[in-house]
C-alpha cells in the first residue's frame, strides 16, 4: 500500500528566467488563458489529472480576482520590468492514505492559514492520475494588496536601502511553511485515523532528524511512470543503489550498537584483565591441553591468533581500549555517510547535465525534426537557460570528468565500507570469546568462595 511522503518544494516563477504567471497557471489548472502582457493564448484543456483547482483571497481582494485570468492577468501588467518575479509556486505531495476529498480539505485548510490569511492570493490545482502521486501545486501572489484592494509595492526606498513591504521572502518563512505542512498532514492523518509511526511525517531532513540514512532522488513523471510499467529508468536504479546502501548502513550500525551495549556491560562486570593476557591465556591453554575447552567461539590456535593480531594491529589492550574501537568505527560510518550524500547529490547533477546536453546537441541546427523531438529540444534548451548563467558554451567535457573522478571516489568510499563490515566481524568474534572466557574465569573463583 502507497503509504504518505514528505515533498514540499518552492520555487520562483520569473519573467527573466522565460517564464509566465499566465501559462503557469494555465497548465496547472488545465484551461486556456491568453495572457495580456505578451498577447500570447495558452491552451491545456487536454491535459489530463487535474482534479481540483480553486482561487482563495484574502478579504479584502477585488472579487474579480476569483477568476483565473483576470487574477494572473493584473500581475502579470502591474510588473513592468523584463526580470520581474511573477509568482511563488509551493509543490506538495498529498498523503496517499487520504481520500481525494480529504486531501482537498487538508491543502484548503493549509493553504488559508498560512498564506492567504498572511494576505496573498492562492491558486489551488491538485493533480492525480491515480498511479500514487497525488499532488498539489499552490501559486501566489508576491505583491500585498492594499486596503484598497490595489497591488501595492514589493519593497519601499529608505535612504540607499530597499526596505520589503513583507516579510514573505524571509528564509524563515519557507521553515515554517515546511514545519506547518508536515503538522497539517499528520493532524490529517490522526483525525482519519490513519496515522502511524511508519507515516508520521516530519520536514527536518535525515541529517537533522539523526538518521543516518542517504536520502533517495525524486524520480519525476516520467521516470516514475516508466517504472510502474517495468521499465528500469537510470533514476530509479540510482535509487535502488541508494537503498542498498541504506540497508547495509542500517545492519552495520545494529551490530555495532550491539557491541558497544555488550562493551558497557562487560566493563561494569570484567576483572581487571587485559584483552592480550585474555587471548594469550587462550594460545597457551591450548598449547598444554590440546583442545578448546576455554571458549566455544574459538575453534583453532589460527583463529586465535587472528584475534591477536587484530588487537595488536589496532593497539588494544583492555576493554576501554576495544570501547574505543567502535566509537572509532561509528565515527568513520557517519563519514562515510557524510561523503557519500554531496557526492551523490553532485553526480545526479551531472547525470542531468549530460543527459541534456546530449539531447541538444543531437537536435541541434536539425531540421524536419518531428514534435516529440522539438519537445526535447525545447526542454533541454530551457534546463541550460537556467544552468548556465548566460554562457553558451557547455562544458561537457568538464561535467565527464567531475563525473569520472567522483564515481572513482564513491567506489573508494564503499570499498572502505566493506573495509569496515570485516572489522566489525572480527569484533564480533572477540566478543563471542571474550565473553565466553570471563564467564569460566568467574566460575572458580565463585566455586572457591562457597567453599571459604
Amino acid at each position: 500500500m502507497p503509504i504518505a511522503i514528505y515533498h514540499l518544494s518552492i520555487k520562483i516563477i520569473s519573467r527573466g528566467k522565460g517564464k509566465s504567471a499566465v501559462a503557469a497557471a494555465a497548465y496547472r489548472a488545465g484551461e486556456t488563458i491568453t495572457n495580456e502582457y505578451d498577447g500570447i493564448t495558452h491552451d491545456y484543456t487536454r491535459k489530463g489529472g487535474i482534479v481540483h483547482n480553486e482561487i482563495l483571497l484574502p478579504d479584502h481582494a477585488p472579487a474579480e480576482y476569483a477568476n483565473r485570468a483576470s487574477l494572473w492577468n493584473t500581475v502579470e501588467k502591474i510588473e513592468r520590468y523584463k526580470t520581474a518575479q511573477l509568482a511563488r509556486e509551493i509543490e506538495i505531495a498529498l498523503p496517499a492514505e487520504l481520500t481525494r476529498e480529504q486531501n482537498v480539505s487538508l491543502v484548503r485548510s493549509y493553504a488559508k492559514e498560512n498564506f492567504v490569511n498572511a494576505g496573498m492570493c492562492a491558486d489551488v490545482c491538485i493533480h492525480d492520475k491515480g498511479d500514487g502521486n497525488p499532488h498539489a501545486h499552490i501559486m501566489l501572489t508576491l505583491r500585498p494588496l492594499e486596503p484598497d484592494g490595489k497591488w501595492g509595492q514589493k519593497s519601499r526606498q529608505d535612504g540607499k536601502r530597499k526596505i520589503p513591504t513583507v516579510d514573505w521572502n524571509e528564509r524563515e518563512r519557507a521553515e515554517d511553511w515546511r514545519k506547518a505542512w508536515a503538522a497539517y498532514c499528520n493532524t490529517a492523518l490522526r483525525l482519519a485515523d490513519k496515522l502511524t509511526e511508519d507515516n508520521a511525517l516530519d520536514h527536518r531532513s535525515y541529517t537533522r532528524q539523526g538518521i543516518e540514512q542517504i536520502p533517495t532522488v525524486h524520480m519525476g513523471v516520467v521516470s516514475f511512470q516508466m517504472e510502474k510499467r517495468g521499465i528500469r529508468t537510470e533514476r530509479g536504479d540510482m535509487n535502488r543503489e541508494i537503498e542498498i546502501s541504506n540497508q547495509l548502513l542500517r545492519q552495520l550500525k545494529v551490530r555495532i550498537v550491539k557491541l558497544q551495549n555488550w562493551l558497557k556491560e562487560e566493563t561494569e562486570n570484567a576483572e581487571p584483565l587485559t584483552l592480550a593476557n585474555i587471548i594469550q591465556d587462550i594460545l597457551s591453554r591450548k598449547a598444554r591441553e590440546g583442545k578448546s575447552n576455554v571458549s566455544q567461539s574459538i575453534y583453532n590456535l589460527k583463529d586465535a591468533a587472528n584475534l591477536l593480531n587484530f588487537l595488536t594491529d589496532n593497539k588494544i589492550m583492555d576493554i576501554s581500549g576495544l570501547d574505543e574501537k567502535f566509537k572509532s568505527m561509528i565515527g568513520e560510518q557517519q563519514a562515510i555517510r557524510d561523503k557519500l550524500k554531496p557526492i551523490d547529490r553532485r553526480l545526479r547533477t551531472l547525470d542531468e547535465h549530460i543527459k541534456q546536453s546530449d539531447i541538444y546537441l543531437r537536435y541541434k541546427g536539425k531540421k524536419g525534426l518531428l514534435d516529440s523531438e522539438k519537445i526535447l529540444f525545447a526542454a533541454a534548451n530551457d534546463y541550460f537557460k537556467d544552468v548556465m548563467n548566460g554562457r553558451t558554451a557547455l562544458p561537457i567535457k568538464a561535467w565527464k570528468a567531475e563525473h569520472t573522478e567522483l564515481t572513482t571516489k564513491r567506489k573508494t568510499l564503499y570499498q572502505r565500507y566493506v573495509s569496515l563490515k570485516d572489522e566489525v566481524r572480527k569484533a564480533e568474534q572477540i566478543r563471542k570469546s571474550v565473553y565466553s572466557i570471563l564467564q569460566q574465569e568467574r566460575k572458580p573463583r565463585k566455586t572457591q568462595d562457597m567453599e571459604l
